[in-house]
This record gives structure tokens, C-alpha cells and sequence, in this order.
């Protein structure tokens, strides 16, 4: 990637001109036909097989679902035409719900049925789930087929979703067992874009790297900055990442410029010595997002890559992946024992309130409120969810987080969870949506999860578990049993890595579970 490419920077401003990105995409294609847009393993893709390819699968859904805007399900993991299919269906004026191969069958049912989705693309074979709700399904051959009927056909700018239209829908973790589609819009992902590539001092033609799957929006953070900016994604799939060996690999031949990743990746990766400026020598940026950023791992960055700057953000899907930032440099982690989480982007803001809904003054803690135009309009076909989160505050979209928060000396601090929702990996998730999936078990009687935390961050979860009578001679078989069929309701990061067994769980005066004294005992 040592292309010597002149510096075109074409986004001056999105604000009034909403064919922005369709029209950046476009020029990119013209100007540098050949430059690889995404790159993962073996594979690879241009921008004008990028851009000519989602014209024709755009076409050819158009003339398949006329007069439709339903969302489409796009399944896989890494492969280059997922890329292809989301664009092809905003063109195509449908918002796209992408949906990663680590995702349990039934699960993706579920998803599909809430979403009201007619169509799945995948450049993959499709799992034997229940696709009654589908009308259309194209994937492997039947998908590439498409491509070459349609070859040369393209669609109306008339199509394209814009302005409050959905652009995507990201399904998360739901307390009733059932997941939730999180809507958003083209505003909100513009607001967003507009952001990062222009505070965060990021280039053209830089290569990202990407190493989340496209259902865990921290993608986003990686995708359309480059995509605005001609860069190259850099692409590192699950396989790379169970093998340390590949991984790093991969990560020496990436000439990467931009890292994106929650912080344990990161921590991940500086439990080897050979992570550091030789092995990535010209990276540029860190930008971490989904959980906290530990002092410690700011500081062993910083020794590694004396050279780079890190960036710690925070904001919920629902606000489009992130909201605030900072800059981590050597006075910011000497002067705060936790580090803050900076402050709003330009066009949004902020705020800290009491339950009453008061503003608080610095120092107090309070919850979060995220306010502005990347707040999603709320959760799909879930009227009820989403006037419980969403709501409109001075005059602007905004949406109650559930963190804890303060400010102190102009910055923004987190401070934990209101109610049970945690982070795990930079993975969000309910602890009741576990709690319930594993009470439908039948070698369960009563069930409830733990985070067990460490300097500030969720580093896994407990399942404090009343067993119903079962014939099982040693807990490991129950244990072993339980994740089992947990493997086929739940994805794999939201499967607890610890089980302990309890012949009943301490209640309250009120007959509730008393969590606070599970909790003492389970993390004592």
C-alpha cells in the first residue's frame, strides 16, 4: 500500500449536501479504479468492482422488490461482497441488518421475524434455520450469478436512502430474551462520519484495520471514515485472531495507519513483545471504543508507540458507536487514575442528570444523556423500548444511556451501570437476556448472572445457577451441558465463562433475589 496517491479531501462539510457519500464513493472509483478498498486474507476488492458491483445488485433489487423499503439481512463474516451487498442495498433504498456468522441460529430467526426483513444476501451458504419470514434468498453462486446478470445496469439517485432513513440496523442484546434492532439513519451515520474524519486527525488513503465483525458497530468506526476518506480496510477475521501467529502476520504485511479495537483486543495483542512500532511502523492512530480504557494499557501503548495518538471514545449503538473523545497523552494518564472520556462531538452534546432529570453540577454523579443528531430515532418495531430510552431534551434527539457519569475539569468521566447491562470484550449486553435463556433450560431452576469486574472493567461473567434435579454425577457435566445448549441460543461472548452451583439464591425482604449479597459472596 505505498501508493503515491495526491491528498483529495472532498468532505469539507456533509451538512447540506446529502449525496455525499454516495457521490465520495463514486469519485473514489473514478479517480483510483484499481486502489483496494478491502482487503482480508486472500481476498480482495477494488473500488470500481465496489462500485460497479453494488450499482448492479442494486439494480437487480429494484426490480425484485419494487416499491419496497423493508430492511435486508446480509449474513457472513468478512468476505468482501458483505461490503458489496450493504451498499447495494441503501442504494437500492433498503437498510441493511448485518448479521455475523458466530450469531446462534435461532437467534438470526428471531431477528428476521422482528425485523420484517423479505430478503437475506450472503456471499456464504445460509444456515438450516426457519426462514418462513423471507420471501428471497440469494447467496453463494446464486448472489455472484446476479452480479454478472446485471453487469453494467445501474440505479436512480432517486433510490439511494437519505436523511431520516434507516441506513442500518444493528441488533443487541435485549432484557426480554429477545434481541433489538437499533435504527440508524443516514443522518446519524453522516453526523458520525463527519466526526471522525474531521477531529481525529485521520488522511486520505490510509489503511484501517478492522477486526469487528460487521454486526458489532465498532466496524462502523473503521468503515465509512475510510470509505469517506479512499482508504484501504484491512481486514482480520476470527481466524486470525484465535491464532496468534496469522494475526501477526497479517498485521506486518497490513502497513496499517489506523487501529480500531476495544482495549482488550489491544490487550491482547501487548501480551506479545513483538506488538510494537516494528511491527506496525507506520501507524498512525489508536482509536478504542466499547469499553473502558485502563491507565495501564494507555501506558504500555505509549512505550510501544511512543510515535502514535490514542484516542479513548465512548457512546452506546444507540448513538451511533461513539459520541465523545479524547486524546491520551502522558499528562492525561499521570493526572487521572481512570481515565475520562472527554468530551462531545461538535454537533452534539452531553449531559449528566439527576432522576428527577435535573442537570447536576461537576462532581455529582448522574446518568448519562447523549444529545444531538447521531441519536437514533429508536428501536425497530419497538414502540414501547423506545419510549422508555429515547426522548427529546432542549430540543434535541436524545437518549438515556443507563451509564453512571460526572464531569470534572471540562471532561467527561464514566462511572459504571444504572441498571444490570455491562461490557464485556466491548461487547454490550443485559445480564437479564442471559438470565432469561438460561432459565428455559431444563437443568435450571433459578439463574442469576454476576459481572465480575477488575480496575474498573467487566472482564467476564458469572452464572450463579440453582440446578432443577438432574442425574449428572459432577458439576463440570452440568456445566459442560449448560453451555452447550447455551451455544445455540446465545452468541459465544455472551456465554458466562463461570458456573457456580447453589442449593437456593438469598432473597430480599420484598421477595427478590438480593444481587448485592450474590454479588459480595460470588466475587468475594
Amino acid at each position: 500500500m505505498d501508493l503515491k496517491i495526491p491528498v483529495l479531501l472532498f468532505i469539507t462539510n456533509f451538512r447540506g449536501d446529502t449525496m455525499n457519500f454516495y457521490s465520495q464513493l463514486q469519485k473514489w472509483s473514478e479517480l483510483y479504479p484499481e486502489k483496494t478498498v478491502f482487503s482480508c486474507g486472500n481476498e480482495s476488492l477494488t473500488y470500481r468492482q465496489l462500485y460497479n458491483m453494488s450499482e448492479s445488485l442494486a439494480y437487480f433489487l429494484n426490480n425484485l422488490l419494487l416499491d419496497d423499503s423493508t430492511p435486508i439481512v446480509v449474513y457472513g463474516h468478512m468476505e468482501p461482497l458483505m461490503l458489496v451487498c450493504f451498499l447495494a442495498c441503501v442504494k437500492a433504498g433498503h437498510p441493511y441488518i448485518p448479521v455475523d456468522t458466530s450469531i446462534p441460529d435461532e437467534r438470526m430467526a428471531k431477528i428476521i421475524e422482528d425485523s420484517g426483513a423479505k430478503m437475506m444476501l450472503s456471499p456464504i451458504e445460509l444456515p438450516q434455520v426457519g426462514f418462513e419470514h423471507l420471501s428471497h434468498r440469494l447467496n453463494g453462486d446464486r448472489l455472484r450469478d446476479a452480479f454478472v446478470r446485471n453487469q453494467g445496469k445501474t440505479v436512480s439517485s432517486e433510490s439511494y436512502v437519505l436523511n431520516d432513513e434507516n441506513f442500518y440496523i444493528i441488533y443487541t442484546s435485549g432484557s426480554t430474551g429477545n434481541p433489538k434492532g437499533v435504527q440508524i439513519s443516514y443522518n446519524n451515520l453522516m453526523s458520525f462520519t463527519h466526526w471522525m474524519t474531521n477531529d481525529f486527525g485521520l488522511a486520505n488513503h490510509q489503511v484501517f484495520l478492522n477486526q469487528a465483525p460487521f454486526s458489532f458497530d465498532l466496524s462502523v468506526m473503521d468503515l465509512y471514515p475510510c470509505l469517506f476518506l479512499g482508504g484501504t480496510l484491512w481486514m482480520l477475521p476470527k481466524e486470525y485472531v484465535a491464532a496468534p501467529k496469522e494475526l501477526f502476520l497479517s498485521l506486518e504485511k497490513s502497513s496499517a495507519n489506523v487501529w480500531t479495537s476495544t482495549p482488550s483486543f489491544v490487550d491482547y495483542c501487548l501480551s506479545d513483545e513483538q506488538f510494537s512500532a516494528s511491527l506496525l511502523p507506520e501507524l498512525t492512530t489508536f482509536l478504542f471504543c466499547g469499553e473502558a480504557l485502563p491507565n495501564a494499557t494507555a501506558l504500555k501503548l505509549r512505550k510501544r508507540f511512543p510515535e502514535a495518538t490514542i484516542f479513548n471514545t465512548y457512546g452506546p449503538t444507540e448513538c451511533t458507536v461513539a459520541a465523545t473523545s479524547i486524546k491520551v497523552d502522558d499528562s492525561l494518564i499521570e493526572k487521572y487514575e481512570s481515565l475520562p472520556i472527554g468530551i462531545s462531538k461538535e454537533d452534539g452534546e452531553v449531559y449528566i442528570l439527576s432522576e428527577t432529570f435535573d442537570e447536576l453540577p461537576d462532581g455529582e454523579k448522574g446518568q448519562i444523556i447523549i444529545a444531538g443528531p447521531h441519536v437514533s430515532k429508536g428501536y425497530l418495531n419497538q414502540p414501547d423500548l423506545t419510549r422508555k430510552s429515547f426522548f427529546v431534551f432542549k430540543g434535541e434527539p436524545a437518549y438515556k444511556t443507563g451509564d453512571l457519569g460526572y464531569k470534572k475539569d471540562g471532561l467527561l468521566f464514566y462511572a459504571g451501570r444504572i441498571d444490570f447491562q455491562v461490557k464485556v470484550n466491548g461487547y454490550r449486553m443485559e445480564l437479564e437476556e442471559i438470565e432469561a435463556q438460561l432459565s428455559s433450560l431444563s437443568l435450571v431452576q433459578s439463574v442469576m448472572i454476576v459481572p465480575n469486574y477488575k480496575d474498573g472493567k467487566c472482564e467476564f461473567l458469572t452464572a450463579v445457577i440453582v440446578p432443577a434435579p438432574h442425574e449428572f454425577e459432577k458439576e463440570f457435566h452440568v456445566t459442560s451441558q449448560l453451555k452447550k445448549e447455551l451455544r445455540t441460543l446465545l452468541p459465544q461472548y455472551m456465554i458466562p465463562r463461570k458456573f457456580v452451583y447453589r442449593p437456593a439464591l438469598p432473597m430480599t425482604n420484598n421477595g427478590k433475589v438480593d444481587r448485592k449479597r450474590v454479588l459480595q459472596e460470588v466475587t468475594a
